[in-house]
């Protein structure tokens, strides 16, 4: 075999290999997207209770609701989801962009001095390929967090995320947090924020839900404490919402990304292959040239 031919088949054989691979990242992506959009549905009848159980709370106590007073001076906290591996498109890029670019010196920027990122806002960088876009921004964030890896291992994550958030909370008085990750959609995925503090009572008392019942809905515990508790069950959902959301996106813009790549490879493969078939084809004729050449020279001899 010429060294053409053999080069050929070594190339032919890393390609298969490569394809193979990316067929079964792409298989595991398209599982997972299901799997934890599954999980972000499941908490829609949970969250509605939440919500329920928020508009009678804030129904009762409506003469008594007042939003908290913000104070600008105090630092704001940024909890950006991205993701631990690569091979997902611009999944960690476009969140990136859109929390400081567009989203935060867009519709927050009467919050911020200048339009610009305030020096004492905390970052919490979800992901290890966050990370690296994070610094790339010439930002430094302040706490690093790896994402959970299973369905099963969503809620002690958001257990550890929120004990972060108290911590900044009771050490840095801050009054204000921010959630920015990505969601799937069809082919794709697109970016989004939301305030998780502060709490918008009057907002929640304006969207509050019409009761499903004729009976009057009532509690017998102290509003302050089942507010409370009430809103707690919020922040976690909101929490486990954007987690698993992202964790969507991610594994959608994977499969993007594996399809895209899976279609340059079988072309390359294509290529790699006819060229082969060319080589091979080149070598034989010349082979059976050889022969016919020496048959004749025999021949003549004789």
């Amino acid at each position: 075999m010429s060294a053409t031919l053999e080069t050929l088949q070594k190339q032919i054989g890393s390609g298969e290999d490569l394809s193979s691979i990316v067929r079964t990242m792409k298989a595991l992506a398209a599982t997972s997207v299901r799997q934890y959009e599954k999980a972000a549905e499941s908490l829609d009848d949970y969250f509605r209770t939440v919500e329920l159980g928020l508009s009678v709370v804030l129904s009762a106590e409506a003469e008594n609701l007042t939003d908290p007073r913000i104070d600008p001076r105090r630092p704001a906290l940024l909890c950006l989801f991205g993701s631990d591996h690569g091979l997902a498109g611009r999944f960690n890029e476009q969140i990136v962009s859109y929390a400081l670019e567009d989203y935060w010196s867009g519709e927050l920027a009467e919050k911020t001095i200048d339009n610009a990122l305030p020096a004492n806002t905390i970052i919490i960088a979800i992901g290890e390929q966050i990370i690296t876009r994070v610094e790339a921004a010439g930002l430094e964030s302040s706490s690093k967090l790896h994402l959970p890896t299973s369905i099963s291992a969503i809620t002690p994550f958001i257990q550890r995320l929120l004990e972060e958030i108290e911590e900044y909370r009771i050490a840095e008085g801050l009054e204000k947090v921010y959630l920015f990750y990505n969601r799937p959609l069809t082919g794709g995925f697109s970016s989004r924020a939301e305030i998780m503090l502060p709490v918008s009572l009057s907002n929640l008392l304006e969207t509050r839900l019409e009761w499903e019942s004729r009976s009057l809905p009532t509690f017998t515990m102290s509003p302050d404490r089942l507010l409370s508790a009430l809103l707690r069950q919020y922040f976690f959902v909101s929490l486990y919402r954007a987690t698993a959301l992202s964790l969507a996106a991610e594994n959608t813009s994977r499969l993007a990304a594996m399809q895209a790549a899976e279609k340059n490879i079988n072309e390359r493969l294509n290529e790699l292959k006819t060229a082969y078939q060319h080589e091979r084809q080149a070598a034989i004729t010349e082979e059976l040239l050889d022969i016919i050449s020496g048959f004749k020279a025999v021949r003549g001899k004789n």
